[in-house]
């Protein structure tokens, strides 16, 4: 599988407004961090958040703490639309997050994909890439599924 979003078009998804504001709506947090959401479906969940200078931290770099926010939320969405039919919802459980490199301008683009999806646990693997392609995180984290 290629690595994700490294395909420059990938990066370049129009905006859902619609699916943007059913997650806002569902997930106060993602409207808090600027999440905008291009796809939201079981394979596959992407959303972008733009740099902003309230968004970071000394030497104006995205702060890490709103890229394991945005890393947390876009794959708490991949695990609910892998759900089990009798769940209720999910919760992280675990994360395990590595930044590779700082974000001092443009837009961080988030890529979620479902690597296990049973009836206990959900395990999503998420990639934050910058606008030119480049792996500034990546994030796998376990989600608990609730009944």
């Amino acid at each position: 599988m290629p690595p994700i979003g490294a395909n420059p078009e990938e990066r370049t998804m129009p905006i859902d407004p619609d699916l943007t504001a059913e997650v806002h709506q569902l997930m106060p947090y993602a409207a808090l961090i600027g999440l905008e959401v291009e796809r939201f479906d079981a394979a596959e969940v992407r959303c972008r958040v733009a740099w902003a200078p309230e968004r970071c931290t000394s030497g104006e770099i995205l702060h890490g703490g709103l890229r394991m926010g945005i890393a947390d939320s876009v794959g708490a969405m991949v695990a609910v639309r892998n759900l089990p039919a009798d769940a209720t919802g999910t919760t992280t459980v675990g994360s395990s997050t590595s930044f590779l490199h700082g974000v001092p301008s443009g837009a961080v683009h988030a890529v979620a994909r479902p690597v296990h999806a049973g009836r206990t646990t959900i395990v999503a693997e998420t990639e934050l890439r910058d606008d030119a392609g480049r792996l500034v995180a990546k994030v796998t984290q376990t989600q608990l599924v609730l009944r």
